[in-house]
């Protein structure tokens, strides 16, 4: 009988490095060690996930939940000490702080506009006092979370837990900025996505204001519920054989329409040569461009779109502008730490 011999190792203390490059073979140590063994043939972290990405899936949503509760505990922390400061309770601190400024009345038409995208049948009678308390419940925890806010300005705060990080590929696509910046931000998604369309304007406002800091790629994910997001897809790339990839990108996701015809006339907007990228387009000859992007999305364990990896760290979902930034600053200041050190040298 075989022996297997299993290393469980703490995510505190491994995450796979990020690189560019596809890792071959196992890792022996370095930021990649071993976590399991079979007749002596060692595997890495890297080795397991390419073939059981549930692994990195796991990882990623474990280290979501200890972060959340690491803020939580932050906020608890820093209002208790503000509490102990004004010589009070945390209550009575809220009390002063937060509940006194919200705004408890709600008017009528407010109402009836919340009961009208409310899914039930119930008559508005009978639901108001519910939501009224809803609503106010909702205003306190905003106001909350401002006020926790300016306590956390007030701070010096530090989170020392690594993130789990796997590598993505950036072969086969086009790159948006340099591709030696210290950010790599790669999108999976589809152009019939909604959300997709719905993050676009804050990833633009990223990508435009940290210019040579961020590399953006777009890597397709056509969902197979959305119809016209293959060729839509592949579209892009035909365009992008004659250098107008991200030309084309950006008027799909504004313009939004995505039939055959209308890709066609958008190839024209452009001045492309129309008969070479309408003979690119029915051929399908970048089919197998988007065929790559999709198995790579499935071998990560990818469940929907967008879906993001900044600098292998992975993020599900419509990002905020906030969440966005905070995520490439913590990026751009771990970049910058090897280089302090070496100044310092």
């Amino acid at each position: 009988m075989r022996k297997v011999i299993i290393l469980f190792v703490s995510q505190l203390f491994v995450s796979g490095a990020f690189v560019h490059a596809q890792v071959r073979g196992a890792a022996a140590g370095g930021a990649d060690p071993a976590i399991a063994e079979v007749d002596g043939v060692k595997f890495s972290l890297t080795d397991v996930e390419q073939k059981r990405p549930a692994m990195f899936q796991a990882r990623a949503g474990f280290y979501e939940a200890q972060r959340k509760a690491i803020e939580g505990f932050v906020d608890d922390y820093l209002l208790d000490r503000q509490a102990e400061k004004e010589r009070t309770t945390v209550a009575e601190l809220l009390e002063k702080h937060v509940n006194s400024k919200v705004v408890k009345d709600i008017s009528e038409n407010a109402l009836r506009v919340y009961y009208e995208g409310v899914d039930t049948t119930e008559p508005f009678e009978k639901v108001r006092d519910n939501i009224v308390e809803h609503l106010r419940q909702r205003r306190a925890a905003k106001a909350k979370a401002v006020y926790v806010q300016t306590l956390r300005k007030q701070a010096n705060i530090t989170i020392r837990l690594t993130a789990p990080r796997t590598q993505v590929s950036l072969e086969d696509v086009q790159i948006r900025g340099r591709r030696d910046a210290p950010v790599v931000l790669v999108e999976f998604a589809d152009y019939e996505c909604p959300y997709c369309q719905q993050v676009q304007p804050t990833l633009d406002r990223v990508i435009s204001e940290y210019k040579d800091k961020i590399a953006f790629a777009y890597k397709d994910a056509p969902l197979p519920n959305h119809p016209s997001a293959q060729k839509a897809a592949e579209a892009t790339h035909c365009a992008g054989a004659q250098g107008k990839y991200w030309e084309y990108h950006d008027l799909l996701l504004t313009s939004k329409q995505l039939d055959v015809p209308r890709l066609k006339e958008r190839a024209g907007e452009l001045k492309l040569n129309i008969s070479a990228f309408n003979s690119c387009l029915d051929s399908g000859e970048k089919s197998g461009i988007i065929k790559g992007h999709l198995a790579e999305a499935q071998a990560l364990g990818l469940q929907g779109t967008p879906s993001f990896f900044i600098n292998g760290r992975f993020f599900s979902g419509v990002m905020t502008y906030e969440k966005l930034r905070e995520i490439i600053e913590e990026e751009l200041l771990a970049a910058s730490v090897p280089a302090r050190v070496a100044a310092a040298q």
